[in-house]
């Protein structure tokens, strides 16, 4: 199952960003005494009894009016609030209940979603501030006292959340199913591509790019097996998004990719490969997931005997990193190989969850180490004692050496190649962690 989400709503200057840097432990979020400063979401990763969890810090939340930045804060928040698994709501016990908060309270009542009300800046340690008592009105529960900037009171709000995330075994026939994300720039058929698998119009398609702003999950079934296709906004290049909103659709893409064990990243073959291509799909490449190369609109390309191995040459050139996934020439809208994409997405997902034994792989490595010996440098030889894979999704290989630095990227990509050659991995990335062991013979 994936990290739970947890997004961090409220009024401006209530010390939201102040929250989020403490939680996740570094200042990511700019923190300013002044309302709407954070008026783009940020999120990154944090930890709390073992369960790891993204946090979402959003801009604050005002009354709608004539103001187009605010109402696209709104906005944002909106999303991060159909995102979230659990939000929290931050108030300042100072200021009381405002008519702003009971506002937020409504909106976050009609989501349906947990609700954690946390009272901000209750800065004295002791018994919580009698003010409190007043955020009871809300209807949101009991009020849990915090500041944020003096770190009172922040493991009984992780607590709170913590009680609210989804059981983490909550879907056990999750396993027998394949999550797929459809993800590229706008408008290269992302959507087509899965109304033509499942048959129907469940997806808006439309010729204006940017028409998907969610993340939209489809199941479906047939005699390959089960699946989730999920199809994401498409993803601007950052010059471009200029609306907030838009920016959180880029945010749902990129949980998009992570919730999923295969990305189909889809090219227009009439524009090739562009520099907002190589960022998509980098994206999941360091997510570690299994990627597909589907070449969208090749019924338009006029083409003659050399036309796909060219485009193919071109597409490796313009993604080094990315030459071990596998290249798919589609029409969604005629259907042109659509088919074929099922045995190629379980291929894929059964490579990266590939589990090679401890014996095997260090039969491999001791005989690409008597093919190509390991680097020197001033006279001291990189060693390598052995390797055992470490986990999969991506498979991931940790290899013990004497000194670290003498193992260069380039003897690491010769090893990479030598574990592909012997063992396939086609559509996955192969991460190696280098550990140091002392080698007893060197003193």
């Amino acid at each position: 199952m994936s990290k739970p989400v947890v997004a961090i709503v409220g009024r401006p200057n209530v010390g939201k960003s102040t929250f989020f840097n403490y939680i996740v432990g570094q200042r990511i979020s700019i923190v300013e005494d002044t309302p709407g400063v954070t008026r783009d979401r940020v999120y990154a990763e944090s930890n709390w009894r073992g369960r790891n969890f993204t946090v979402i810090d959003t801009a604050g939340i005002e009354e709608l009016s004539g103001d187009t930045i605010v109402n696209q804060m709104r906005e944002q928040v909106d999303i991060a609030i159909s995102v979230a698994d659990v939000i929290i709501f931050l108030t300042d016990v100072r200021q009381g209940v405002t008519a702003d908060d009971k506002e937020i309270a409504m909106m976050l009542k009609r989501s349906k979603k947990p609700i954690v009300l946390v009272c901000n800046k209750a800065d004295n340690f002791g018994d919580a501030p009698m003010e409190i008592y007043e955020f009871y009105n809300l209807g949101l529960g009991n009020p849990i006292p915090l500041s944020a900037s003096n770190a009172i009171g922040v493991g009984d709000v992780l607590d709170a959340i913590y009680e609210k995330f989804p059981e983490e075994n909550e879907n056990p026939d999750e396993a027998d199913v394949i999550k797929v994300a459809i993800i590229g720039k706008p408008n290269v058929g992302k959507s087509s591509l899965v109304n033509k698998i499942l048959g129907e119009n469940r997806v808006i398609v439309s010729n204006v790019a940017g028409t998907t702003r969610d993340a939209i999950d489809s199941e479906f079934q047939n005699e390959f097996g089960k699946y989730v296709f999920i199809d994401t906004a498409g993803i601007r290049r950052k010059s471009k998004v200029k609306e907030n909103i838009e920016k959180y659709s880029v945010m749902r893409s990129n949980f998009a990719i992570e919730r999923a064990d295969v990305c189909i990243m889809m090219i227009d073959a009439n524009e090739g490969v562009s520099e907002q291509d190589s960022k998509i799909i980098g994206e999941a490449h360091e997510a570690g997931k299994g990627i597909i190369i589907a070449v969208n609109k090749w019924d338009e390309v006029e083409k003659d005997n050399n036309t796909t191995e060219k485009f193919k040459k071109e597409i490796y050139n313009e993604l080094p990193f990315a030459t071990y996934a596998p290249i798919i020439f589609i029409s969604a809208k005629t259907g042109q190989r659509v088919n074929k994409l099922f045995e190629m997405i379980n291929s894929v997902a059964s490579q990266n969850a590939l589990r090679v034994s401890t014996a095997i792989l260090n039969q491999v490595i001791n005989e690409a180490i008597a093919v190509v010996q390991p680097p020197t440098d001033k006279g001291k030889r990189l060693k390598i004692f052995y390797g055992t894979q470490a986990s999969t999704k991506p498979p991931t290989f940790v290899i013990f050496v004497n000194r670290k630095e003498l193992f260069h990227f380039s003897y690491e990509r010769y090893l990479v190649n030598c574990i592909r050659n012997n063992f396939g991995l086609e559509g996955t990335p192969v991460r190696i962690i280098v550990r140091e062991k002392k080698d007893e013979k060197e003193d």
